[in-house]
C-alpha cells in the first residue's frame, strides 16, 4: 500500500530519492513540528529528532513498498521509521513515514543547524558519489 514519506536531507535532493528508490516520486514542501535537525558528525547528512523546532523538508507522495524496504536499507541503522504528521503549505495536515535518528547514537549529533545550502553547494557531489545505489545493488 503506498504511503507518502518526509525527507529532510539528502534526500530532499529528487534525483537522489530516484536513484535510492529506483523510481522518481513527486514532492512538495512540507514541515514538521516539534522536531530539529542536525549535522552528524563526519557525515554530509543530517540526523532529526524531537526537539523545540520545526524541520522544512519535501513529502514525496504514494511511495510503494518495494521504495520503503530501499529506503530503509539506504537509512541504515542509525535511523528508525515512524509515522508522522507533517504540514503542508496550505496548512493541511498529511500522515508520512519519515526516519528519526535512533536515540543510543545521539552521541553522533553535532550541535547547531544542519545546513542545505552548504550540503547543496559542497557536500552533494560527494554524497552521492559515496552513498548513491549502494542499496539498489544490496537488494539485487
Amino acid at each position: 500500500m503506498p504511503r507518502h514519506c518526509f525527507t529532510y536531507g539528502s534526500l530532499m535532493c529528487d534525483d537522489i530519492m530516484a536513484a535510492v528508490c529506483g523510481t522518481a516520486y513527486p514532492g512538495q514542501p512540507a514541515r514538521l513540528a516539534g522536531h530539529v535537525r542536525h549535522p552528524v558528525q563526519d557525515e554530509a547528512y543530517p540526523g532529526m529528532v524531537p526537539g523545540p523546532g520545526t524541520v522544512v523538508g519535501v513529502l514525496y507522495r504514494n511511495v510503494d513498498d518495494a521504495a520503503l524496504a530501499q529506503l530503509d536499507r539506504f537509512e541504515g541503522p542509525y535511523y528508525e521509521r515512524r509515522t508522522v504528521t507533517v504540514t503542508l503549505d496550505d496548512g493541511s495536515p498529511v500522515e508520512a513515514e519519515t526516519y528519526l535518528f535512533r536515540p543510543q547514537y545521539a552521541y553522533l549529533l553535532q550541535p547547531g543547524e544542519w545546513d542545505v545550502a552548504a550540503f547543496l553547494a559542497r557536500g552533494k557531489a560527494d554524497f552521492t558519489a559515496r552513498y548513491v545505489g549502494y542499496s539498489r545493488i544490496e537488494s539485487a
